[in-house]
């Protein structure tokens, strides 16, 4: 019997080697973060499209926590089958600098694929909390309230919070964080009442700031969004040095297989060129990756090395 099972384990691995007729059954997509985030508003459409492109299912699997490492521990330890992929981004290349001890090595445990959507971030306020129409005037009121104004974030170590610490370090300010475990708690928050600001990927904010629950005073870069083009930029408001991009990529778990991999990275390039994704990506103000799997993972090696540089000068530290 266990020779039998061996052997027909042993084919089986073999038609996963070889790609053969992927994907048979449902595929599993671990999103690190809880539903309604700034994940979500990308990886949502690109399931739908995936399933209209392959007719299998593309599950969206939430799992919120821990800066969105606790998501990324379960993706790293799922089967390499070909039916496991991870949608990570930002906040993993700044997890190893700030977490002490970490249940996974984006590098060594996960194979990067592609490069999803990349969307500059954007500092929201809640109007009815925050009055000022203008970076400028928040700044001024900042500076004359120290410890006043908070900033919500997806989690310890996001892009959020290091986008808000980044903030003031440029800007000589002390605004309080206020950490939640994910953006789409934090934006809720945010549209409540319930915090001042944030320093939100655009993707998830872009409905709020169109419908004036929230507000926008600035967007990170040295350009305004073609999405937001009356919202000035960061270098407009005085703060050059302020290139903050919220990115999403796609991963499988170290082993899965080579034709499995490039499956993969086919299926994302012709979903890239759907009318539908095109039309999702620039309603959030998104760019659609364009790097080979190559660029992409030097892409992920230097902005680990950014990042370090940015906790180190902020203090950042998370006992965790």
């Amino acid at each position: 019997m266990g020779a039998v099972a061996a052997a027909g384990l042993s084919g089986w691995a073999g038609m996963a080697r070889a790609g053969g007729d992927w994907p048979a059954r449902p595929v599993n997509l671990v999103v690190p973060f809880p539903a309604g985030g700034g994940t979500d508003a990308f990886a949502r459409p690109f399931s739908s499209q995936f399933a209209k492109a392959t007719g299998k299912t593309l599950v969206v699997d939430n799992r919120g926590g821990a800066g969105g490492t606790l998501g990324a521990a379960i993706a790293a330890k799922a089967p390499a089958d070909g039916y496991n992929f991870f949608m990570g981004g930002t906040h993993h290349v700044i997890a190893p600098s700030v977490y002490p001890r970490l249940e996974y090595d984006l590098e060594r445990d996960f194979i990067p694929l592609a490069l999803l959507a990349s969307v500059p971030q954007v500092v929201v306020v809640n109007p009815k909390k925050v009055p000022h129409t203008t970076l400028q005037a928040l700044l001024t009121d900042v500076r004359a309230h120290p410890g006043k104004f908070n900033y919500a974030s997806a989690g310890p170590g996001s892009s959020h919070h290091l986008a808000g610490e980044l903030f003031k370090l440029q800007t000589h300010t002390d605004i309080t964080h206020i950490p939640y475990k994910g953006a789409g708690p934090a934006l809720q928050d945010l549209i409540a009442g319930n915090v001042d600001m944030l320093f939100d990927g655009l993707g998830s904010s872009a409905q709020h700031i169109k419908s004036g629950r929230i507000r926008a005073l600035m967007v990170a870069g040295a350009q305004r969004n073609p999405a937001f083009p009356d919202v000035p930029c960061a270098s407009e408001c005085g703060l050059p040095d302020f290139t903050v991009t919220t990115w999403y990529g796609l991963w499988a778990p170290r082993g899965t297989p080579a034709a499995v991999q490039q499956q993969m990275i086919d299926e994302v390039q012709k979903i890239g060129a759907a009318d539908d994704i095109k039309a999702a990506w620039a309603k959030n103000g998104a760019d659609y990756g364009r790097l080979s799997q190559q660029q992409f993972a030097a892409m992920i090696h230097s902005e680990i090395q950014r990042w370090a540089q940015v906790v180190k000068a902020a203090g950042v530290k998370i006992d965790s």
